[in-house]
């Protein structure tokens, strides 16, 4: 009699090991759940991050002085991106030795755990300072979630799919960073709108946090329901000839260290515009410049949504071509735009702020969309969940999670958006002096 699958095991995302024919046939799938993830999980982290950028300084470190407070606010949005390597260990760990699906089911709820977490916390004017303490907890958990998110829904969607198309597939997931801040823009938006801003501060910010909770429910749905990676072999059945390593990050350190260097190099200028256009400048606009909130949320939607025009068609070059060109061509004209796309602030024209960020943000799509093939064809089977999210977490902690402090105090001594492109700039430079010293990786052998 065969043994039914317990309990335990249907939640965590236990299933058979497809054949390669019938992951292929399942790729569409698989890929589109991946995506489900991601952007539920960008979604999270997206509303923190609108949010900081607007109410979370006053509501839960209440100061005479405004910078203070953002730079508070900003800081526990930073707090994430530290616990994010801790992440990288764990979802690694499980990822590369128990499963891809368990590492992305536990991630999830995770995520929506500690996100639901915030929509339901009392303020500072509440409870003191035990308000804060909570908000960095959550944001600590959020981290960690996120530290196993990207890796594994990249790797899942690349590992099931067809020879040929593996930057095509794996860049479906990567869709949901953008998918997330427009979906969180969806909401906040409209609330801002129906509320206005006294009443958005006062409480309707908690109802983007609150949403979360249909979202993950359908997320984990999602992903319970596909199949597990047709080139992952558990521990028991793993050849002597290749043995799972106990601790992947461990391993990955000690033997490819030159490569996660530079995978995380390749990977920090496209992070640092990212997190600045769709957190750092929303609140900057507006603070600093006197630029109307929903100018600055409707630019940065927009330029999201032109990324993701261009994320499938520069995945589908670079299966063509390689991954190399794409990305250099995107790291190229990121180095060039950086300076304009901030100064368009300058201008406080909605029309120039908004084709700005349409140009910068289409430029740094196709730095970011072959790069969710290129990082986990760098690092070997066993290590590649490990590899990809250890190079691409880290990237967004140095050029994403500190990017806002770091601009929040440039401005302070500066008082110009110009110095955004500027440090941006010298971000894309280097990401693009990385993706000169690393190899093509499109023909790269992706077996198990």
């Amino acid at each position: 009699m065969s043994e039914l699958p317990s309990p335990a095991a249907s939640v965590i995302g236990t299933s058979p090991r497809p054949t390669p024919g019938t992951a292929r046939a399942n790729a569409p799938r698989v890929a589109a759940a991946s995506l489900v993830g991601t952007t539920i999980e960008y979604y999270d982290f997206a509303v923190y991050g609108t949010a900081s950028a607007l109410v979370l300084g006053p509501a839960f470190f209440p100061s005479g002085n405004a910078t203070v407070s953002s730079l508070a606010a900003f800081l526990t949005f930073a707090a994430a991106f530290v616990a994010r390597p801790l992440g990288v260990a764990l979802f690694g760990t499980i990822g590369d030795r128990l499963g891809r699906r368990r590492a992305l089911v536990a991630s999830l709820l995770l995520m929506g755990v500690a996100t639901i977490g915030v929509g339901l916390l009392p303020t500072y004017e509440t409870v003191g300072v035990l308000a804060p303490v909570l908000l960095v907890t959550l944001r600590l958990l959020q981290g960690v979630s996120m530290g196993g998110e990207w890796g594994g829904a990249v790797l899942l969607a690349a590992e099931h799919a067809p020879p040929g198309r593996r930057a095509l597939y794996a860049s479906i997931p990567n869709i949901g960073p953008s998918l997330g801040f427009l979906l969180s823009s969806a909401v906040i938006l409209p609330t801002l709108n129906l509320v206005g801003r006294d009443g958005f501060t006062d409480w309707a910010w908690r109802i983007p946090f609150l949403l979360s909770t249909v979202l993950v429910v359908v997320g984990l749905w999602v992903r319970t329901t596909v199949s597990e990676s047709p080139l992952f072999t558990p521990p028991t059945e793993a050849s002597a000839a290749a043995p799972t390593s106990r601790f992947p990050l461990g391993t990955l350190l000690a033997r490819h260290p030159g490569r996660l260097l530079l995978g995380i190099g390749a990977a920090l200028g496209g992070s640092a515009v990212y997190y600045l256009t769709i957190v750092y400048s929303l609140s900057y606009g507006p603070k600093e410049l006197g630029i109307p909130q929903n100018t600055m949320l409707t630019a940065a939607s927009v330029g999201a949504a032109a990324g993701i025009a261009v994320t499938l068609p520069a995945a589908r070059l670079a299966d063509r071509i390689g991954r190399r060109p794409v990305m250099l061509t995107g790291a190229v004209g990121s180095v060039l735009w950086a300076v304009p796309m901030y100064a368009s602030l300058s201008s406080r024209d909605a029309w120039v702020i908004t084709g700005a960020y349409t140009i910068g943000l289409a430029l740094l799509a196709l730095m970011f969309s072959p790069v969710a093939a290129f990082l986990p064809e760098l690092f070997p089977a066993r290590l590649r969940y490990t590899g990809a999210s250890a190079a691409f977490i880290l990237a967004n902690t140095l050029g994403g999670g500190f990017a806002p402090l770091v601009a929040t105090w440039l401005n302070s001594t500066w008082d110009s958006p110009l110095v955004l492109g500027f440090y941006t700039g010298g971000l894309c430079l280097l990401s693009l002096l990385c993706l000169l010293a690393l190899p093509e990786t499109r023909d790269h052998e992706f077996d198990a």
